[in-house]
């Protein structure tokens, strides 16, 4: 299929995007509705399925033929049967009538059989049934009936998960799986997802006689950046909702007004910040690349900083020449200046040999003391989440300078963390990059008095 004819299609059906996945996937339904093949819809929830099922059966030779949509998974266990197949009277509690089942219903259409991945293993046997001989029974009957239906399925989970798992017959899948079609998330399809916010801020305008919405460059990014779990669907929820309370605005959105309608769970105040950042220095390339860049720019430099604060610690320390001495290596990688060496090694753990093995925490054996005192340690928070962990203490039992006590730098770190978000543990944790359950341990072990 050439590309005028595919967007011809999207035209037609009002699909809206270029992106390479979803010309893909638009190229291979048109190609393989013209013949009687199953195909096996696959793509997470709100992508946009269905749309690929009325492409395939306005396309085919059924076109005349009727189509329904049906949800596997919206339809009880005990009915799901006499829904499909059709029942006789009396074969149930409340069959006060004979019943056409929707493949008897659709014979020479079109059925799209939607979250397939729910269907009952019972329903399962009588679907494959249909699949292979093009035949069903009704509920509470004896006789075999013959149809002719198209059957197009969808699912937004992993058949093959589900198949190990003894929740899908193999041979159903392999039978459904004839022709698959992957489509794409929201979050994979780039501009696409400007273009769709655009369509439905048009769209909503023109249905509530209000101003059509403009956003702002950072705004932009900020918008492709979201990952959407929601897909298309929470997209248009989030336009209308923008479109509505923000239709009062004479300027266009910037990046806090759009970040207030995006779930904060996934919208950090650190992305938000960069994206702040790049929208003041009009960096219309600002990319998610660049900034995972600067997160591992950024992390690189707080351990850098780290060993040059233990290094002026060990420094005044009476065994501590020793041990710069026997890790030279380590710390000749940072000038006293603070500067860093690309040379140098970053792994802070290397020095310390009671903590090679991962997730040892205890202190070290008498023979890795030095003076009768453990070496400085670092803790991981392996209970938690690996975006939790980081240096948790950092203690030496020696007297030393309150100006060189990590102790108090830690707790001053926390008590400004505290004032500057007015006692909101979260949003101190989030500017202390340290998870809210760490930072909780750390106010009662200093005894931080919150009030």
């Amino acid at each position: 299929m050439n590309n005028q004819e595919i967007q011809s299609v999207k035209q037609r059906f009002g699909i809206i995007g270029n992106a390479p996945g979803l010309n893909y996937a638009i190229n291979v339904a048109m190609q393989v509705a013209a013949t009687d093949l199953t195909v096996l819809i696959t793509g997470e929830s709100g992508s946009g399925k269905e749309s690929f099922s009325k492409i395939i059966h306005s396309l085919s030779a059924r076109k005349h033929g009727q189509f329904i949509a049906i949800n596997c998974g919206a339809i009880p266990e005990g009915t799901i049967d006499s829904e499909l197949f059709g029942h006789e009277k009396g074969s149930f509690t409340g069959a006060v009538d004979s019943r056409k089942g929707y493949f008897e219903t659709t014979n020479g259409g079109t059925i799209f059989l939607d979250e397939i991945g729910e269907m009952p293993l019972g329903t399962q046997a009588r679907l494959l049934r249909v699949l292979e001989n093009g035949e069903f029974i009704r509920v509470g009957s004896s006789k075999t009936q013959k149809t002719d239906v198209r059957v197009v399925a969808a699912t937004n989970v992993n058949l093959m998960d589900a198949v190990e798992k003894g929740q899908f017959r193999e041979d159903l899948y392999y039978r459904l799986n004839t022709v698959p079609i992957y489509v794409p998330p929201l979050r994979e399809r780039g501009v696409d997802i400007e273009l769709l916010f655009r369509k439905f801020t048009t769209d909503f305008a023109e249905r509530y006689r209000i101003k059509p919405l403009q956003l702002t460059e950072g705004a932009k990014q900020l918008l492709m950046s979201y990952p959407f779990p929601g897909n298309i669907r929470q997209l248009k929820n989030i336009a209308e909702q923008v479109s509505i309370l923000e239709s009062e605005q004479d300027k266009p959105i910037d990046t806090e007004t759009l970040a207030k309608y995006l779930p904060q769970q996934q919208t950090s105040s650190r992305t938000l910040a960069l994206f702040t950042q790049a929208q003041g220095n009009n960096n219309e390339n600002f990319s998610e690349r660049e900034l995972l860049y600067k997160v591992l720019f950024d992390m690189r430099r707080d351990v850098n900083d780290l060993k040059k604060l233990v290094r002026d610690v060990l420094g005044s320390e009476q065994d501590g020449h020793q041990i710069l001495n026997n890790h030279k290596d380590l710390f000749d990688s940072i000038q006293p200046d603070g500067d860093y060496h690309p040379s140098g090694d970053t792994n802070v753990t290397r020095f310390l040999p009671a903590l090679n093995t991962p997730g040892r925490s205890e202190t070290p054996p008498p023979s890795e003391t030095y003076n009768g005192h453990p070496p400085v340690q670092i803790f991981e928070d392996i209970d938690g989440d690996i975006n939790d962990i980081q240096v948790e203490d950092v203690t030496h039992e020696t007297e030393e300078d309150d100006s060189l006590s990590l102790e108090r730098q830690e707790k001053e770190m926390i008590l400004k963390a505290l004032r500057r978000n007015n006692n909101k543990r979260k949003y101190a944790a989030q500017a202390l990059g340290i998870s809210e359950r760490t930072l909780y341990r750390k106010i009662k072990q200093y005894e931080i008095d919150e009030e």
